[in-house]
């Protein structure tokens, strides 16, 4: 069975203001936690920031997409870079990780699939309708550039990728 056959490449309202996605990654378990908590490693598909990997701890995450493997070009209106004071919420290496900042919390599930991993990503308290559209697609292309990082394969160009994807989710987010 391939990974397009069990898992949905797009991810779905599973509750208001509640967005999940799944990614089937290659693994070990512990290469993709360290893309998720080293900052260095994240920066590639996400945003920079260093954490201290205990609950409660403070940590900004910034965003400079423009960096991003295969950014392409940015799209008129959005910022070059972009910075949210967050907190860790919970911490379990390499299975877990949650963390929040004023309008959002974003939980982290990793599950050993043979030698895959099957990443988890559920992003609540989404502000909005807008919002929830913007970051189900910022998510999805954010992990196409986190499943290339692994790969080891180029990705696709992030902002082309995001704006077609936002339109996508646009209609599929019920109004």
């Amino acid at each position: 069975m391939s990974d397009a056959m069990t898992i949905d490449a797009y991810g779905a309202v599973i509750a208001p203001a509640t967005f999940k996605i799944e990614r089937l990654l290659p693994g070990p378990i512990e290469r993709v936690w360290d893309y998720l908590t080293n900052s260095d490693l994240r920066r590639q598909w996400l945003a920079s920031g260093d954490m201290t990997l205990e609950e409660d701890a403070p940590f900004t995450l910034t965003w400079r997409n423009e960096e991003l493997l295969g950014s392409g070009p940015r799209p008129e209106g959005m910022s070059e870079e972009h910075s949210m004071d967050s907190r860790i919420i919970a911490v379990e290496p390499p299975r877990r990780l949650v963390f929040a900042w004023k309008q959002g919390e974003v939980s982290f599930t990793l599950a050993p699939v043979g030698d895959r991993v099957l990443l988890t990503l559920v992003h609540s308290r989404v502000s909005d309708r807008a919002n929830l559209t913007s970051v189900s697609a910022g998510w999805h292309a954010h992990l196409g550039v986190l499943a290339a990082a692994l790969e080891g394969t180029a990705p696709t160009p992030f902002w082309p990728t995001w704006q077609a994807l936002r339109a996508d989710y646009e209609a599929r987010i019920p109004e």
